[in-house]
Formats: C-alpha cells, sequence, structure tokens
C-alpha cells in the first residue's frame, strides 16, 4: 500500500505542477489579451485629424501666371502710350506744314 500512496503522492505533485504550469499559461494569455486592448483602445482615442479649419495651400502657378500677364499686360500699356506720345508731335508737325503748303497754294506761290 504504500507504493499505491507514493504513486498518488507523486500523481498529486504531477497534477499540482500542471495545474500551476496551466495558470501560468493562462495568466500569460490573459496579459497578452488585455496588452492587444490597451493598444486598440489607445488607437481608437487618438484623434483622426485636427478639429480646426485648414487654410487652402498657396497656389503659386496661379500667382505667378497673374503676375506674368500684368507684366506683359504693363508693357503693352507702355508701348502705346510711348505710340501715342510719338504720334501726337508727328501728326503736329505735319498738319503744320501742310497747312503751310496749302496757303502757299491759296496765294498763287
Amino acid at each position: 500500500m504504500n507504493e499505491e500512496v507514493q504513486k498518488a503522492l507523486d500523481a498529486a505533485a504531477s497534477a499540482s505542477t500542471d495545474s500551476q504550469r496551466l495558470e501560468m499559461m493562462r495568466a500569460a494569455l490573459l496579459g497578452q489579451a488585455m496588452g492587444q486592448a490597451i493598444v486598440q483602445g489607445m488607437q481608437a482615442q487618438q484623434p483622426q485629424g485636427c478639429q480646426h479649419q485648414h487654410k487652402e495651400p498657396v497656389n503659386v502657378g496661379k500667382w505667378l501666371a497673374i503676375g506674368a500677364a500684368v507684366c506683359v499686360g504693363g508693357l503693352g500699356i507702355a508701348v502705346g502710350f510711348l505710340a501715342v506720345a510719338i504720334a501726337a508731335p508727328c501728326a503736329t508737325v505735319c498738319l503744320v506744314v501742310l497747312r503751310g503748303v496749302w496757303r502757299d497754294f491759296q496765294k498763287g506761290r
């Protein structure tokens, strides 16, 4: 009977050790699940974007095109005014000369 008691004691010790191992594995799995839940909770709490309104990004190409158009247009207007400034005295001189020729023609010269 002593052998049977020894076998029972060995089986009880083995079961105790197996039970402790199972408890350790269960605790490890539970800890891992809790860690994943915490990480997922932190990710869910992070805002997806800021709450304030963002300004539109500056479209540099558009402003360069407007600036170039203003420069070309201003240059065209300047050339036009220069043409008028040159043409006005030329027309005046031409009219004065023609008036003198007309007067000479009328006097018979």
